[in-house]
């Protein structure tokens, strides 16, 4: 009985042992597999893998499970990707969950071997030079799958009518063609499909999906979009159609030629012409009126209003036709309901004006209050507004960018809703009430929302691709959750707006190469940003803010007072009266200039700066916060 006993410890050390030894096994074939797609497919030298370090610590967008034994993620946006895939590479990755290769410059054919790997759930392709056919063979347990802005060519696969899990689909600007299967998906939340070769009925099944979602497509119809032509069915029963001559073709009352189209026949058809363009004349007339008369109204009616007030009372008039007062266009996963009538009886007050128009706080009649931006000087036609509106909503996703709700269209107005955010703009926080009761903003807070709105930023210029700017980032258009986070607005309108418009009045935010050339890109982004951390660590308001005793050009006063090596006479008092922590303010302060170098390349990425700011702030800085 004792050797049965003993045997049993070294039976579990056996099973042990080879347990380890698979998974070690597992983890060194995720490793060759990833080190085969990186010596295969050329790419920026940042990418750090190799046989010496670990893979689920130190490689550069590879993530492991909790237990360190597989790898579930690649997250590689970006990162200089050229040329195409090999097969059996990524394939082997069967634990793989996540695949973010987007914004690159992929081509070829995408493999289905990757498409079909059993574990994945997400897929960010978008962005990249694939082409060919989408692989019919794809995991069920697909839960978001983007290969926009592609070359894909051929039909969608009938097998997506098996992916019952997922709940965004974006196959937009590529060129697909064919009918669209009938999707029954029932967990399908956000589906876009425009500027494809698509052909055919919109499917009962996704025509709840908005119009932005279909357009782009001249041979689709249906609802959303233009009803589809109904066509009699030929009486012939056989599935060959014939061409139709006049001499055959039989009209609904059953006669048979042309021959009837006598005289008084076109008499008749062309004193019914006139009559038919006599009424057209007379209704562009009218409409025309009531048009002139909705001008001088406008949408916006100013109530009466107390001189002096930074807070002026307004409603929203009847300045919209009545046809379209049911144009509001809200996204899937808005929670508001309420028709354009509703919001043009809405009271209003201003919250401000800038350079893209004026925003308005809506308070409707249930008690909800919501943002509503009026655009001015819009020069995007409509079919170039809906598209660029669709990018806002997909990139407002994130929880750092300020969400689109809905949208109004026609051509004298044009008006943006979004959330209503109690805690205003950042730029109010710095310098709004210098007066005895104002509270200042301590060290934590500025922290946490110059984090939150680099994250913001990094995912736009992730999001959109690599030309995608925001082009008028300030601390106007950084504002403020319940959470004390940082949340960019204004997202994607430069690319609507007239740039001389926007760029008419000195501002302290501004590139040097945007100024000389306005040419804007992610870097002159960055160099912004930089500004607006400045900002939060001076307290001073850079130049473009007039009456604003301490403003000043940013940059270079503070490189000056660096220079001389006062570099605490940089720091807002009303920081050096509260709680900091000193060395963070410097790391802060070196990112800043960092993001504000002349030179646009000599400037970090976003991403680079996010992970430099998530470096600043250490666990034991709680105990080392100083006091005055």
């Amino acid at each position: 009985m004792k050797f049965k006993f003993s045997i049993v410890p070294f039976v579990l050390l056996s099973f042990t042992l080879s347990l380890f030894g698979l998974i070690v096994a597992d983890l060194n074939s995720d490793r060759q597999a990833l080190l085969k797609f990186s010596s295969s497919v050329p790419h920026a030298p940042r990418l750090n893998w190799n046989e010496s370090t670990p893979i689920c610590t130190s490689w550069v967008g590879v993530t492991c499970n909790s237990n360190g034994t597989r790898v579930i993620g690649i997250h590689l946006p970006g990162i200089g990707f050229k040329g195409s895939i090999p097969e059996n590479i990524l394939g082997k990755l069967d634990a793989l969950r996540i695949l973010s290769l987007h914004s690159n410059d992929l081509r070829g054919n995408l493999l289905s071997d990757i498409l079909s790997i059993p574990s994945l759930q997400y897929v960010y392709l978008q962005h990249n030079n694939f082409s060919g056919p989408i692989p019919s063979s794809i995991s069920p347990k697909l839960i978001a799958l983007d290969i926009s802005f592609n070359f894909f060519s051929g039909s969608i696969p009938p097998t997506f009518q098996n992916l019952r899990r997922i709940t965004r689909l974006f196959l937009q600007n590529n060129s697909i063609s064919g009918a669209i299967p009938d999707f029954n998906l029932p967990r399908l939340k956000y589906l876009n499909l425009s500027y494809n070769n698509l052909n055919g009925s919109i499917p009962s099944s996704i025509n709840k999906f908005p119009y932005t979602s279909f357009v782009g497509n001249s041979l689709l119809c249906g609802p959303p979009l233009n009803h589809c032509s109904v066509i009699s069915p030929s009486p012939s029963p056989s599935p060959v159609y014939q061409p139709l001559s006049p001499a055959t073709t039989q009209t609904k009352k059953g006669t048979t030629s042309k021959n009837y189209f006598g005289l008084g026949s076109i008499l008749a058809l062309a004193i019914g012409g006139c009559a038919f363009l006599s009424l057209l004349v007379l209704v562009i007339f009218v409409c025309c009126l009531k048009k002139k008369k909705s001008k001088s109204s406008g949408i916006l009616k100013v109530k009466a209003s107390c001189a002096g007030k930074t807070e002026v009372s307004k409603s929203f008039g009847s300045g919209v036709q009545e046809a379209e007062k049911n144009k509001l266009f809200f996204f899937e996963d808005c929670f508001y309901r309420f028709d354009l009538e509703d919001l043009l009886k809405a009271s209003a007050e201003v919250l401000g004006k800038g350079s893209y128009g004026t925003t308005y706080k809506a308070s409707l009649e249930e008690g909800t209050s919501v943002v509503v931006k009026r655009l001015r000087e819009v020069m995007a036609g409509k079919k170039e507004f809906e598209q660029q509106m669709e990018v806002m909503g997909r990139i407002g996703r994130h929880p750092n960018v300020m969400s689109l709700q809905a949208y109004y269209y026609s051509k004298d107005e044009k008006l943006l809703v979004y959330n209503y955010m109690p805690g205003g703009s950042l730029f109010s926080l710095l310098h709004g009430n210098k007066g005895a009761g104002r509270t200042p903003l301590d060290w934590v807070s500025r922290m946490k929302i110059a984090l939150g709105a680099a994250k913001g930023i990094a995912s736009i210029h992730s999001e959109g691709g690599p030309k995608f700017t925001h082009g008028n980032i300030k601390s106007c258009n950084v504002l403020i959750t319940q959470e004390l986070d940082g949340c960019i607005a204004d997202v994607g309108l430069k690319h609507l707006m007239n740039p001389s418009a926007t760029m008419s009045r000195v501002n302290g935010y501004l590139a040097p190469e945007v100024t000389e050339s306005r040419k804007i890109t992610q870097k002159s982004d960055v160099y912004s940003f930089g500004v607006l951390l400045l900002e939060m660590l001076t307290g001073k308001t850079p130049l473009g803010y007039p009456g604003y005793d301490d403003m000043v050009d940013l940059p270079r006063w503070v490189r000056s007072v660096v220079r001389e090596e006062w570099t605490a006479e940089v720091f807002d008092e009303e920081l050096l009266r509260g709680q900091y922590v000193e060395e963070e303010m410097v790391q802060m302060l070196q990112i800043a200039l960092a993001c504000v170098e002349k030179v646009a390349d000599d400037r970090p990425r976003m991403d680079e700066a996010v992970r430099n700011l998530e470096e600043i702030r250490h666990p034991e800085s709680e105990s080392n916060v100083q006091t005055p």
